[in-house]
């Protein structure tokens, strides 16, 4: 049974930081490309961060290069994202990725708030 399980959501203040983290099981997890994805209310969803199996390679949405940062330890199945200097346009529900060639899973979110 595949499961993503996100963590590290919150409310912060404008220029502040979060680490979330997203835990992975079922599957094998260095086979997969991960990625953060957020949606906010009545919003689509778009993609934020991705990051390769090996985590060799990543790539960032415009509105978030260099204020979020994408890492995975490929040892604890879990993938992360360090979020700096947020901004009030950064509250969405945060959702975890995987991809293993054609194969998708999402995690249930944990929601990001930026708010003072």
């Amino acid at each position: 049974q595949v499961q993503l399980v996100e963590s590290g959501g919150g409310l912060v203040q404008p220029g502040g930081s979060l680490k979330l983290s997203c835990a992975a099981s079922g599957f094998t997890f260095r086979w997969s490309a991960m990625s953060w994805y957020r949606q906010a209310p009545g919003k689509e969803r778009e993609l934020v961060a991705t990051i390769t199996s090996t985590g060799g390679s990543t790539n960032y949405a415009d509105s978030v290069k260099d204020r979020f940062t994408i890492s995975r330890d490929n040892a604890k199945n879990t993938v992360y994202l360090q979020m700096n200097s947020l901004k009030p346009e950064d509250t969405a529900m945060y959702y975890c990725n995987a991809a293993v060639y054609s194969v998708t899973w999402w995690g249930q979110g944990t929601q990001v708030t930026v708010s003072s």
